[in-house]
């Protein structure tokens, strides 16, 4: 057991790791170790204070940040310690809770988790049979978003509000009453309503409530500048008793209110000890001025002013470029120069732009651009986009996913709306109008009708061929079940999927041989996923299981991802400003630092300007050792060339941080 050394500590972290009791903010600047300071505050509870580690809760926004905490705290506690520690994302401590409880609100205990795209698709659904059309429909966008922000808060469809009231507001409050009758009636639930029903739960049932508190004593949420109402009335219902909430985060790096997430409760957590972190770890102070001098235009803010013993580095390189073109293409000439001259790699680099439709032209100037490596020429500059299709999103292994959520829960109808013909069984359109019309009247599972329809319980009048198709689904998801309860869960799979010969269903949806494939590699990705959590599960003494197995796959936000592999690439990396929040690179280009762009366009309130601003402030504190701000004089939209003007927040840093240069000279 390691001993708990503050020394190893600056004076305010040793402050925020030893005031243990009672409503404590950590304010963390960017790269002001955090981590470091949240995992040495769990160890000090436990060594020092004497704390049971299972009355110690810690929640984060990614499972990523989760398992690296986890990671740190098994070097300063017994492992036997740390295994008792809740330390998970808000979703998987609601999980939790959840599958004990949740049939107090009337939802069986296997319940299914849709996730964004699922409830996207079950809108659409619903949008389509209110609005009685075929074809293309309006956006949804608009829809969702009301409806996550009213989740987020709380509200109940009558309840729940538009930013502007209308003809819009009222459609959407139809789509989200239908929305919750969908879930409920699948026995399913989405990341929001996850949350609100937990709140629910805990208000309507005081006992359950008290329960929790008195398991729970001291509670640490990091990045609680993301929080939203529901995650807010949480954190304040589970640490009534105790008082013992501890919060870290940052309203400058507060980038999600598009989402839900609310500034306000970090900026309204004023009845606690204050610790601010102002040491930076990560950058030079040049970098850091320049961050520092850009968020102080914003007024709802905590005053903050980071520094670092690193030395003022170099200067802010800045350029303005002809056409989109010619930045994309100066850039890469940039990272070829550099990265020859100082002896670099290619992954020590990151671009980062505010919209993903800024990539295009990136990636078209990386696979021109060459070099020479052991004296031979290259063509084209290793590269990797961050934020594809992830894993878990592609066809064929929703599909096969699909499979077993109808395994663990019959009456999710959306899963099994989506395989019952696949592979191919003979079930027409016809067939499934009357099939869907019958179970949407009967308010009766799909599966259910299809059980009663194979013991010739129910005559819906089918083609022999329908019913002789139904009865085969049937006996094989029993004999599967059987299987999944019989055999490892991983040799259960693997004879599932031989056994509705989906290799030959890929062949007859893809012609390509290299993208057939492709999607059979992700077949076997998903079986490794499922043998890899069932080794894990029983290394740990554990019962592995489909219903637990969905549920890590729905919330755990690194299973199936190579978002860790691919920063390991040797190559140029390339994302968002939003996906670059928590990381670091050495050398970092922001490209589009134009108005219209950061600011966007959409960001007309003050409010939505701030917003922009720490996004901004965010991209620029990504930066290690140099930065480089980019602009076009034009740039297409719509395939339309406009003029464009640099953004607003270049002015609002200091001329003598920057070094301006010609885009064909750098």
């Amino acid at each position: 057991m390691a001993v708990i050394n503050l020394d190893l500590l600056n004076q305010n972290q040793r402050v925020a790791v030893a005031r243990t009791e009672g409503r404590l903010l950590i304010l963390a600047g960017a790269g002001s170790g955090k981590t470091k300071v949240l995992t040495m505050r769990m160890a000090y509870l436990i060594q020092e204070k004497k704390v049971p580690s299972e009355s110690i809760v810690g929640l984060t926004f990614t499972n990523k940040a989760a398992k690296e905490m986890r990671s740190r705290l098994r070097e300063l506690v017994p492992e036997k310690e740390c295994k008792k520690i809740f330390l998970g994302t808000f979703h998987s401590f609601c999980l939790k809770i959840l599958r004990q409880e949740i049939h107090r609100l009337g939802y069986t205990e296997s319940f299914t988790i849709y996730n964004e795209n699922d409830v996207e698709r079950l809108v659409r659904h619903i949008t389509r049979d209110i609005l009685n059309r075929e074809g293309d429909l309006p956006s949804l966008q608009p829809t969702l978003s009301f409806i996550s922000k009213a989740r987020s808060k709380g509200k109940i469809p009558d309840k729940a509000e538009g930013e502007n009231p209308s003809w819009h507001d009222g459609f959407a409050r139809d789509v989200y009453e239908r929305l919750n009758q969908s879930l409920r009636a699948y026995n399913a639930l989405d990341f929001d309503s996850m949350l609100s029903l937990t709140v629910e739960l805990l208000e309507k049932y005081p006992e359950v409530l008290r329960a929790y508190q008195s398991k729970i004593q001291y509670i640490m949420i990091d990045e609680y500048q993301d929080t939203s109402p529901v995650q807010y009335r949480l954190a304040e219902l589970l640490s009534q008793n105790s008082k013992n909430l501890c919060v870290v985060g940052d309203d400058d790096q507060s980038i999600y209110g598009w989402r839900g997430a609310e500034v306000h409760n970090i900026l309204g957590f004023n009845d606690s000890f204050v610790v601010k972190l102002e040491q930076n770890y990560r950058s030079t102070n040049k970098i850091l001025q320049a961050a520092n001098s850009l968020i102080h235009h914003n007024q709802t803010r905590y005053k903050k002013m980071l520094w670092s013993s690193k030395g003022d580095g170099e200067e802010i390189t800045v350029f303005h470029a002809p056409t989109e073109t010619d930045e994309a293409e100066s850039v890469v000439y940039r990272i070829i120069k550099m990265k020859e001259a100082l002896n670099l790699k290619w992954n020590d680099f990151a671009i980062l732009y505010r919209s993903n439709s800024l990539s295009r032209s990136l990636e078209a100037a990386l696979l021109k651009g060459g070099y020479r490596k052991d004296g031979i020429w290259h063509r084209g500059i290793p590269y990797c986009i961050h934020g594809g299709v992830e894993f878990f999103e592609r066809k064929e292994v929703k599909d096969l996913l699909a499979y077993l959520k109808i395994l663990v829960n019959p009456r999710d109808d959306a899963s099994l709306l989506r395989i019952i013909n696949l592979p191919r069984r003979g079930l027409g359109e016809a067939t499934l109008d009357l099939l869907t019309s019958y179970n949407r009247q009967n308010k009766v599972p799909l599966f259910t009708v299809l059980e009663k329809i194979s013991r010739n319980e129910l005559n819906l009048e089918l083609p022999d061929l329908a019913k002789t198709s139904i009865c085969k689904f049937i006996d094989l998801m029993d004999k599967t079940k059987r299987a999944f309860q019989e055999r490892p869960l991983k040799d259960a799979f693997k004879s599932f999927i031989e056994e509705i010969n989906f290799v030959k269903a890929i062949a007859e949806e893809v012609k390509s041989e290299k993208m057939r494939r492709f999607k059979w590699e992700n077949v076997e990705g998903l079986v490794s996923e499922l043998a890899d959590y069932e080794e894990t599960e029983i290394k740990e003494g554990k019962k592995a299981g489909l219903v637990n197995f969905l549920s890590d796959m729905a919330l755990d936000d690194t299973m199936g991802s190579k978002k860790d592999k691919d920063l390991s690439l040797d190559a140029v990396h390339l994302m968002t400003f939003h996906s670059s929040k928590g990381l670091e690179f050495p050398y970092v280009f922001l490209i589009g630092i134009e108005d219209h762009i950061i600011p966007h366009e959409k960001s007309l309130l003050e409010t939505g300007i701030e917003e922009e601003r720490r996004l901004l402030y965010v991209a620029i504190t990504r930066a290690m050792k140099g930065l480089t701000l980019s602009m076009a004089k034009e740039r297409k939209r719509m395939g339309v060339t406009e003029l464009s003007k640099p953004s607003r927040f270049l002015y609002e840093i200091p001329k003598e941080l920057m070094r301006l240069v010609r885009y064909d000279n750098l």
